[in-house]
């Protein structure tokens, strides 16, 4: 069974565990167990109201057929995309996070739901999916939308984490992803906030070896250990790091992304709304006019831009339960980024509100 942490993360003991986000997807306590389906699906659907200027000509919620046919072109090349490896290999820059919206447990109903939201996600040409075995059930729910969307997903690029404090556990943790995602190799195995990662690096660099795992990261939230992280960056073997980054959080445009460029390090960035809690500071506000110069027609977009602009942010991961909001979010995936001028224009834009 999938491991569900009780209780208020804040009472965590976070020097030892550093593991649990202190708050959920819309910026409260996280209940954990103790919250219902209805509960859950309410946290995550809270910013629904403020991002839905897009997508007024779609008649209910996952009616795909009333999407505009550019985005749901099958062709590739037109995606936005960034060079990760040395390989050439390329990501879309949008990615999916799972963080409270895949943690349905078993209902039925909602995991057919989530998987409309996976199956929109791949359609509109998505690829990274993150999760951890910290997520509840998050990770179960993708192997059974997996299986419903039908094997293989060509365009999946699968992301989860390793995490907890024991590393007798790491091994077993990491055979249990594999078979609730119902995967032989993963694309990319995280260390999960740090977590006892001079252990679990090994671990996964033998799992490398044996082709069971292609590339190793490692991964911290909400501004934490980013010292330490730097320290990682430069003297380990990792290909991938995670970080949170946002129009408003922008810490470690300092240092950490100067020393992933340099290190040839790939950047998968969390949080890109703050955990919805931009849509909620600027709900009642207008884009600026000038947004449709990089093709905004909403805050997700215009949020989601100014992450991936950025040359050393490889892709973003946005979480959402909601297919409407999941094609807003791939929206980005066509059109213009802001490049550096414009990019300041935004950065000012959205500290003047």
């Amino acid at each position: 069974m999938a491991f569900v942490f009780q209780g208020n993360p804040d009472n965590f003991d976070i020097d030892t565990y550093l593991a649990i986000a202190n708050d959920d997807a819309n910026g409260r306590p996280r209940l954990g167990g103790d919250m219902t389906d209805t509960d859950k699906l309410e946290l995550s659907e809270k910013p629904i109201t403020n991002r839905r200027t897009f997508l007024k000509t779609i008649a209910g919620v996952g009616l795909l057929s009333a999407t505009p046919q550019s985005l749901l072109s099958s062709d590739t090349d037109d995606l936005l995309q960034k060079k990760f490896s040395d390989t050439g290999e390329r990501l879309p820059v949008i990615g999916m996070g799972t963080w409270i919206t895949f943690n349905v447990g078993n209902n039925i109903q909602t995991r057919n739901q989530r998987t409309q939201v996976l199956g929109t996600f791949f359609k509109l040409g998505g690829g990274l999916v993150d999760s951890s075995p910290m997520y509840g059930s998050a990770e179960e729910v993708l192997g059974y939308a997996l299986d419903r969307l039908g094997r293989p997903q060509p365009s999946l690029f699968s992301a989860t984490k390793v995490w907890t404090p024991f590393s007798s556990r790491g091994e077993w943790q990491i055979e249990e992803s594999h078979k609730l995602w119902g995967l032989q190799q993963f694309d990319l195995y995280q260390i999960h906030n740090l977590v006892a990662w001079e252990h679990h690096l090994q671990t996964l660099q033998q799992h490398k070896h044996e082709g069971t795992i292609r590339y190793i990261g490692v991964t911290t939230s909400h501004g934490r250990r980013h010292q330490e992280l730097e320290q990682i960056i430069q003297t380990q073997p990792i290909d991938f790091v995670q970080l949170t980054y946002n129009i408003l959080d922008r810490e470690v445009e300092r240092r950490l992304l100067p020393a992933a460029i340099e290190k040839g390090v790939a950047v998968i960035a969390n949080r890109p709304f703050q955990g919805g809690d931009l849509f909620f500071k600027l709900a009642r506000k207008p884009l600026p006019k000038w947004a449709g110069d990089i093709d905004c027609q909403n805050w997700a977009g215009f949020f989601l831009k100014f992450v991936v602009s950025h040359h050393a942010i490889t892709c973003a991961i946005p979480a959402t339960s909601q297919v409407e909001h999941m094609i807003e979010n791939m929206g980005v995936l066509r059109g213009k980024l802001p490049d550096s001028k414009t990019r300041k224009r935004m950065a000012d834009y959205v500290a003047s509100l």
